[in-house]
């Protein structure tokens, strides 16, 4: 299964640069739905702002959705750019550089920023 994975994100990392937002979203969450278990307690809705775009993540006990536009409430919110975004999904992000230099912004509850990047971890996304 984790080489199943690994070869489906080698594939999106392939293309990160052409794809929407949409586009990846679509295949991250493919990769998650392979495996609950790191998220399946987790019950966190987050934002993402990226560049004039807001999609949102939806964790609720095991089951993942993502959406366009705002839904419910975030609990966490992240703000940066498309181009920093598809950075952080790469791994070409130092996430506290980021952050100190105002690049990455978080609001709300910045422990579930830090659970969502430990949870991507598992999956070798990064």
């Amino acid at each position: 299964m984790l080489m199943t994975m690994n070869i489906i994100f080698g594939e999106l990392l392939m293309n990160l640069e052409t794809m929407s937002i949409k586009e990846i979203w679509e295949q991250v969450e493919q990769v998650l739905r392979t495996d609950q278990e790191p998220y399946k307690h987790l019950n966190a809705i987050y934002g993402l702002h990226l560049d004039e775009d807001v999609y949102q993540l939806h964790f609720n006990n095991g089951e993942i959705n993502f959406y366009e536009g705002i839904v419910e409430n975030a609990q966490c919110t992240l703000r940066m750019s498309e181009k920093n975004f598809k950075k952080f999904l790469k791994g070409d992000l130092n996430h506290a550089m980021a952050f100190m230099s105002g690049q990455l912004k978080v609001d709300g509850d910045i422990r579930l920023a830090l659970s969502l990047e430990k949870i991507l971890r598992k999956y070798n996304l990064f």
